[in-house]
């Protein structure tokens, strides 16, 4: 499960780049499957989302189209694996919807099996194998 926070004033046709662009990073570089796709967009006002524009940003400062993702996955990663994601993500969203990547901050946290349900109250632990 993902979940991106915007400022408000994006087109859906921008929102719908950076979710697209963002389930091929998963499904290309983070071993997610295709049709695993449960995405959160939030749009905030200014006072709603506040963020740094210098820290930890060797490339410059964050501009307003920062965009903030976590991601919640249901096994862990390498660090490899994590790394060539982050790489592999800001250039699919570098070319669309063109945000440059110092506007783009990623936290990935994980989860049992046992803590998610998809769904009739069942328990995903046996279900769950590369999400």
């Amino acid at each position: 499960m993902s979940r991106i926070s915007v400022l408000k004033g994006k087109s859906p046709e921008y929102l719908r780049a950076l979710a697209d662009g963002l389930q091929r990073a998963m499904e290309e570089a983070f071993n997610v499957p295709k049709n695993d796709r449960f995405q959160l967009i939030h749009q905030h006002e200014p006072h709603e989302l506040i963020f740094d524009r210098n820290y930890e940003s060797p490339d410059g400062p964050r501009s307003d189209d920062f965009v903030l993702i976590t991601i919640t996955a249901g096994k862990p990663r390498t660090t490899e694996v994590k790394q060539a994601f982050y790489r592999h993500l800001v250039a699919i969203l570098a070319e669309s919807p063109g945000l440059n990547p110092r506007d783009v901050m990623v936290v990935i946290s994980t989860s049992q099996g046992d803590e998610w349900s998809f769904g009739g109250g069942h328990p995903a632990a046996s279900l769950m194998r590369t999400s």
